[in-house]
């Protein structure tokens, strides 16, 4: 036990798992939190949605720590905390992130029977996941997002760093501003879009 704490402590540098899965859900599922805020005040949430709220949250919970997932067989096996890679294979990569994308789809389409929910689900799985890689960027500076495409780290947040002299031209440093932040943004509408097809969303009311 002490030589495990001991390669914890040197090698997993990065975000704790339950900061992973608390971000993702006071963060990002923090809209289904509210939706369900005046129903239930007003006793109006039923079993069922609170059965679908628990789903969600067992669901994104577990995609954000889907890049980790080796290190419960590298601890049990070999005794270390690897827990970037299967083989050759990065974990905190797009190309692995179709492990959430399946994973969501099949409860989705078990817990409803309905193709729809099951694509939602997987949606919400992805940006689960992705929170996850952006939480990582943040703090080792860059993940292999484009492996196999290209196999080098890439920081989304590096490039948001970019000064107006090292970017080059007016027209470059726009471009790396805007793709930077449209990373961020895609994840989190990715949740917001479907928790809104599952019943979790803001409503705009019309000033009277």
């Amino acid at each position: 036990m002490e030589k495990i704490i001991d390669t914890f402590e040197k090698g997993f540098l990065m975000p704790y798992p339950v900061v992973h899965v608390l971000f993702f859900l006071f963060c990002v599922g923090i809209v289904a939190v509210y939706a369900i805020t005046g129903p239930l005040y007003r006793r109006e949430l039923s079993f069922s949605d609170a059965r679908k709220l628990l789903l969600l949250a067992f669901v994104g919970g577990a995609c954000t720590l889907f890049p980790d997932i080796m290190v419960v067989y590298n601890i049990i096996i070999n005794n270390t905390m690897e827990h970037c890679s299967i083989g050759s294979i990065p974990t905190h990569s797009l190309l692995f992130s179709f492990t959430a994308i399946l994973f969501g789809g099949l409860v989705g389409y078990a817990a409803f029977r309905e193709f729809s929910k099951a694509v939602y689900m997987a949606i919400f799985a992805e940006s689960a996941f992705l929170t996850h890689l952006l939480l990582d960027d943040i703090a080792e500076g860059g993940c292999e997002y484009l492996y196999p495409l290209y196999s080098s780290p890439i920081s989304v947040f590096s490039m948001m760093d970019t000064g107006f002299a090292a970017a080059g031209s007016l027209f470059h440093y726009l471009m790396v501003s805007i793709v930077s932040v449209f990373c961020v943004f895609v994840v989190i509408l990715m949740a917001l879009f479907a928790l809104d097809k599952f019943g979790f969303e803001f409503g705009y009311r019309k000033e009277k």
